[in-house]
């Protein structure tokens, strides 16, 4: 059975004695709100339910009395448009309905009035048995805006878009929002809907277009954004300028404002004071809309800006045209599926990974300032949507009846599984079809299979396990301490959700702890059963705050005991302590628990003397390539393993790359792998061997596999078969005399 992680819904607030007094006198302002800690989307002054989106808590406001569809059967209530009536369909602009008899016009006005506050305020209908509520937005696109093939359906994944959309327009701490999505998803109509909706509402404002060519740019324009503002019913509709159907730019005279008596007999459109809003598109590139001020930048395709384009350079130029000073008085909606890395996914990666909600500085904005939003696919697959919008997860007993009128015999997720089953004999083609469908933001970023080192396959294998199974149970983060506070005494582990360490394996009680101490120094006591790998750092800090992390891996060597997993790595350590004596010491800490030795580079030596000092030289382990006799006096006094050699580098990388073909994904009795650590398996997948450093993960990783594996390295030395003359001589003895052989 399929559980949803999309939204979490929250509504413990409700029973609050000041909640409900600012319920009662309708005190909620629109915005973010300290003392809740939620971005109230609400505009009626009430709040209900809060929406926890991917971390963003969006609240909502309270379900009213009267709500469209409620006198319908449960099973009736579906989103229904409202129609416009067919006796305006010949109305063109307010003038013409000017000229329409008084009592003709006063049928209308509520009528009109109505759809003006669900522009606004959002809209409230019952979905088969549950009160529903759609932001103004939302609605503008379902009812008004004109699509592709016609009409938009309505969808529970837009419902959700839609609500975290309207948070990031209510955040004063937000420039909008970075969607990571699926291909067919409708971002770009939302997006030129989105653009109508607000520019003709707005005065002296400027809308910009952007897209992944200049071409696909005027696309959208001409194709989306013109013919929405065309078809809008009269009275949303300004006066035009210009064109009727433009090419560069949609400029708007007079603004469509809400139709009564009163503004009906007012002066004519010409003696207006004019809106002054335009809409127009730029051709791709890092300095596109540079001094431009804009109301709402709409960036479609942004996952695939190409060299030299960059996406990163375009947001810190276009994210100024969105802020005065400190006040941001625009908004972006960028939405975009995802290309390989090296053609500008990797970018595109680092902007949505740079807007997560969790990661805000003390101004409460994200690194970006930017909000980030992943909807899964099954959410938004065309063909498995039921005609209440929600998606069919798994497959039915009965077929159900989809928003399509066709019926729906077989789950999303299955459907989706069959379509990955079919392609796993072509791996670049499986990976496209993850980064146009994805169901983690790991498909989404997939990168191909040319560019990899090592077996890509294999490893995403590992990732979408790990990632079905939610790790639960299989990974705990924690933290070393020593008893007491105690140096150098019994080292104790405390699980914590801030720990820098995680562990899919802990030793038996027996095993913790198992030094053996010989002529004063101190030996791991488990030396057969693992051993680990580390890659250090000598700087505590860097002038910018910088500088690589440190990285720690345990792996188990093979076993047959029960108690100790075969081949498994079992601990993964990456991080930049405050200072490196606090590496040093959680290092010290691991190796002394596991009672195990560690491979460490020694051309950075800090550690390999913390160690040595403190008294656990025998922790430390030799190169295993060399005979000590072969080795260097500070490599026989500390221990470790040089980088600069080019057979050490080689064979890490291969070491790596024979423990991902045994170890890793998929294996021929269907099982998989026992590789738990979701970061060091997307080092793997991004490693360069020629760029080493910044893999500090894939570093310490396989040098702990070489440490297990050190009597493959073991030098080997050729014997030389010494003839030793014994003075003896030979003599041959065929015929009647012998005679002696030189």
């Amino acid at each position: 059975m399929y559980q949803q992680t999309l939204y979490a819904i929250h509504d413990d607030h409700l029973k609050r004695k000041d909640v409900k007094n600012d319920n009662k006198h309708k005190k909620f302002k629109y915005g973010y709100n300290l003392d809740l800690d939620c971005v109230i989307i609400s505009k009626d002054g009430t709040l209900g339910e809060i929406y926890e989106i991917q971390n963003l808590r969006v609240g909502l406001p309270l379900v009213p009395k009267d709500v469209n569809g409620q006198e319908l059967k449960k099973e009736e209530q579906v989103f229904t448009k409202t129609l416009k009536p067919t006796s305006l369909e010949k109305i063109k602009t307010v003038y013409d309905f000017k000229l329409l008899p008084e009592d003709t016009r006063e049928r209308y006005y509520d009528y009109i009035d109505g759809e003006y506050n669900k522009r606004n305020d959002g809209d409230w209908f019952m979905c088969n048995g549950t009160p529903t509520y759609i932001t103004g937005s939302h609605y503008m696109y379902l009812n008004w805006t004109k699509i592709d093939v016609g009409s938009p359906d309505f969808r529970q994944a837009n419902r959700i878009f839609y609500y975290f959309w309207e948070a990031c327009k209510a955040d004063p701490r937000s420039y909008g929002m970075c969607y990571l999505k699926n291909r067919r998803s409708g971002f770009s109509f939302m997006g030129s809907s989105e653009t109508v909706d607000q520019a003709t509402v707005t005065r002296d404002a400027r809308f910009g277009i952007l897209s992944k060519s200049g071409s696909d740019a005027k696309k959208m324009f001409t194709d989306k954004v013109v013919p929405i503002s065309t078809n809008y019913p009269f009275f949303f509709k300004p006066i035009q300028d210009g064109m009727e159907r433009p090419k560069t730019e949609l400029s708007y005279k007079t603004p469509s404002r809400r139709l009564t008596r009163s503004t009906v007999n007012e002066a004519s459109g010409d003696e207006q004071k004019g809106l002054d809003t335009t809409i127009d598109w730029k051709n791709t590139g890092d300095n596109s809309y540079d001094g431009e001020k804009l109301r709402l930048l709409v960036h479609d395709e942004s996952g695939k800006w190409e060299k030299p384009d960059n996406i990163l350079n375009n947001w810190r130029v276009t994210k100024t045209c969105l802020r005065l000073g400190a006040k941001i008085v625009g908004k972006c909606m960028m939405g975009s599926t995802s290309n390989a890395l090296d053609k500008g996914g990797d970018n595109f990666k680092k902007l949505y990974y740079d807007s997560k909600v969790t990661k805000r500085n003390r101004n409460g904005q994200t690194a970006s300032g930017l909000y980030s939003l992943f909807i899964p696919m099954e959410w938004n697959y065309e063909g498995f949507i039921d005609k209440y919008g929600f998606p069919v997860f798994d497959t039915p007993e009965k077929p159900i009846e989809g928003i399509d009128g066709e019926l729906i015999y077989i789950g999303v997720i299955e459907h989706w599984e069959n379509e990955a089953d079919g392609l796993k004999g072509n791996n670049d083609a499986l990976n496209e079809f993850y980064r146009q469908f994805p169901r983690y933001e790991k498909h989404a970023f997939r990168d191909e299979i040319a560019r990899s080192l090592f077996n890509l396959n294999k490893i995403y294998e590992q990732v979408d396990f790990n990632e079905e199974m939610t790790m639960n149970g299989y990974v705990t983060r924690g933290s070393f301490n020593w008893k007491n506070g105690v140096k150098d005494s019994t080292v104790e582990f405390h699980p914590n959700k801030t720990g820098r360490f995680k562990l899919s394996w802990i030793p038996p009680v027996e095993l913790q702890n198992n030094i053996i101490v010989q002529n004063g120094i101190k030996y791991p006591g488990n030396k057969d059963l693992g051993a680990f790998g580390c890659d250090s750092y000598d700087i505590s800090g860097t002038v910018d705050g910088g500088g690589s992390n440190g990285a720690l891996h345990g792996l188990t060597t093979f076993s047959m005991l029960a108690d100790v997993p075969s081949s498994q790595f079992f601990l993964e350590y990456v991080a930049r302590p405050q200072t490196a004596e606090i590496f040093f010491e959680d290092v010290l800490m691991a190796i002394i628990f596991y009672g195990m030795p560690i491979l460490a580079e020694n051309n950075k030596p800090r550690l390999l003397y913390h160690i040595k000092r403190r008294g656990y030289r025998g922790y430390s382990m030799n190169r295993p390539d060399k005979a000590r006799s072969k080795l260097s006096v500070t490599e026989k006094e500390l221990g470790g393993i040089p980088n600069s050699s080019e057979d050490i580098r080689q064979a890490h990388a291969a070491a790596i790359e024979s423990y991902i073909e045994d170890h890793v994904g998929l294996k021929d009795n269907g099982e998989c792998g026992k590789m738990y650590f979701q970061r060091t398996l997307e080092d793997w997948a991004k490693f360069d061997i020629n760029k080493r450093t910044k893999f500090d993960a894939s570093i310490s990783s396989g040098l702990a596999i070489m440490a297990c594996q050190r009597h493959l390295y073991a030098s080997k030395t050729a014997r030389e078969v010494k003839k030793i003359d014994f003075g003896f001589s030979r003599y041959n003895n065929s015929g009647s005399n012998s005679k002696i052989i030189q």
